[in-house]
């Protein structure tokens, strides 16, 4: 799926057509769409976007026994499986971004994320035993896969399931704002599980105007200004900590650090990051919460990505935003 270069001006206002709203549940969080259009287009994207947001699921979800994901997991090792066309543009991605990130963000987490109660075996209340981690990080690691691009075949040479949930609903947005550009529906707001990406302006000429998330500092339950950003030709996705689970006094992060096996302790909040694709938004906000906060952000600014960086310092939550994202705020 090629993504569109940014235009070079802004977009005529649309002719004609009102706000359209559709909406429906998938992948365990809910979607959403707003677009120009009319009431005849509704009904064919309300047919449209469940079977695009299906064709994901049937090949990236772990939590679907005969999806293309879990199938290749119980393939024998050195044995190639054809991927269909969107997993292989994911699984691309994905290994090259593995790659930039020195496995920050890495797809062979499947095991360790099930292990800690995050996948499909289901959530726990105690850390699992630390032998049982290093066992499965030892067979983790996104160098086991070897991926053809020219006839999109995967194959691995260690145990460590691929699991690509840090990415997969990135990747589910750009499907569905595609889809509709194909349509030709070219004013559109695409959300899933609060990651967006947007085309177009409204019928009044302005833009998709989406709020930055910023969570309350915890100390003093403040919440920070709101930050607009316009979805013009762009995606936001943003990765945070708040979940996972208590065991006495710790907090254990549902986001893993692929290099240790076990959850980020690093002071991190949350990572925002806004780019042409809400796939590569999506794993590169996932390899910055990984990274923390010096070497995340050394690594945004390296890779030009507009970011927002949240993490705590002592009683305060700190923020720091990157030269491209502040560029895009002035």
């Amino acid at each position: 799926m090629a993504i569109p270069a940014m235009p070079a001006s802004p977009p005529a206002i649309p002719a004609g057509g009102r706000i359209q709203d559709l909406s429906g549940a998938t992948m365990g969080t809910t979607w959403s769409c707003r677009f120009v259009g009319s009431a005849a287009s509704a009904q064919t994207l309300r047919r449209t976007i469940p079977l695009a947001l299906d064709r994901v699921i049937a090949q990236m979800s772990p939590w679907e026994d005969q999806s293309d994901t879990s199938r290749f997991n119980r393939l024998s090792l050195d044995q190639w499986q054809e991927m269909p066309r969107e997993l292989g543009e994911v699984m691309a991605g994905a290994l090259r971004i593995a790659q930039e990130s020195d496995g920050a963000y890495d797809p062979t987490m499947g095991a360790l994320i099930d292990l800690w109660g995050f996948g499909p075996s289901g959530p726990r209340t105690a850390p699992p035993p630390p032998d049982e981690i290093a066992r499965l990080h030892r067979a983790s690691g996104w160098r086991q896969l070897e991926f053809d691009a020219g006839t999109r075949r995967l194959r691995r040479d260690d145990r460590g399931p691929v699991n690509l949930c840090g990415i997969a609903k990135g990747f589910a947005v750009d499907l569905v704002a595609e889809t509709l550009l194909e349509l030709g529906i070219h004013n559109a707001l695409v959300e899933i599980g609060g990651e967006l990406r947007g085309h177009g302006v409204k019928p009044d000429g302005s833009p998709w105007w989406v709020e930055i998330d910023r969570p309350a500092q915890v100390a003093a339950g403040v919440a920070a200004e709101p930050m607009l950003v316009a979805l013009h030709g762009l995606a936001i996705a943003t990765s945070g900590c708040e979940r996972g689970f208590a065991y006495g006094a710790q907090h254990f992060s549902h986001t893993l650090d692929p290099r240790t096996g076990w959850p980020i302790a690093n002071g991190m909040v949350t990572a925002t990051v806004l780019h042409r694709s809400c796939m590569e938004a999506d794993a590169y906000a996932t390899a910055l919460m990984v990274l923390g906060p010096d070497a995340g952000t050394d690594f945004a600014v390296k890779h030009e990505l507009a970011a927002m960086i949240r993490f705590r310092s002592g009683d305060a939550i700190t923020e720091r935003i990157t030269p491209a994202l502040d560029a895009m705020l002035a």
